[in-house]
């Protein structure tokens, strides 16, 4: 689109586009803190709901899960950002079956309370796998296949490199054993993403 050299884009420091907040940054710490922040809101509605056993966990399946995991499938993970997401899942956790974090029960006693197999980090993983093989099978000319293989060309600043997406998939590939290629094969894939962790 070509622009008249009397109109200038306007330059912000952060925009948000399709629900995403983008930044100047680079990083994905401003977009997981506001889908943390609108998960809590949701917390807090429920506050005084009564929460019935049994439909614990459709609640927080389709009220907090559901804006918590909003876009994850492009999330950088870093250690920080897990923990943060982390403790929102648990505290949905611990305020649906009213146990405060005083009382000391371990994260895994209450997810097995609550009916939840797998952390949210293991799924966020599996989102991005499932995505990741998604756009491979892509064609080449497609956009999002274009912009998962470009490389910002500029000389590294000094100390140790942020870590990026591409080696959250190589690390969750290898923990299931999973080999470049084999997206080709969409059911294959798609069993291979849903793999336990290996246990050491």
């Amino acid at each position: 689109m070509k622009l008249d050299k009397d109109n200038e884009i306007e330059f912000c420091q952060a925009y948000k586009y399709l629900g995403v907040i983008f930044d100047t940054s680079g990083t994905d710490d401003k977009e997981i803190r506001s889908r943390v922040i609108q998960a809590r809101k949701c917390i807090a509605c429920l506050n005084g709901i009564l929460w019935r056993k049994e439909r614990k966990l459709n609640i927080y399946n389709a009220l907090i899960k559901s804006s918590l995991l909003c876009g994850s499938e492009t999330w950088r993970l870093t250690e920080n950002n897990k923990r943060r997401v982390e403790a929102t899942e648990m505290d949905a956790m611990r305020r649906s079956s009213r146990i405060s974090r005083k009382d000391r029960i371990r994260n895994i006693t209450m997810r097995q309370q609550i009916g939840l197999e797998e952390t949210i980090i293991k799924e966020i993983e599996q989102n991005q796998l499932t995505w990741y093989g998604h756009v491979q099978r892509m064609a080449e000319e497609r956009l999002p296949k274009i912009a998962l293989k470009w490389m910002l060309k500029q000389k590294r600043a000094r100390g140790r490199p942020k870590k990026n997406w591409m080696e959250g998939i190589m690390k969750a590939m290898n923990e299931r054993n999973l080999n470049e290629g084999q997206w080709e094969d969409r059911k294959q894939w798609s069993l291979g993403v849903g793999q336990r962790k290996e246990t050491f």
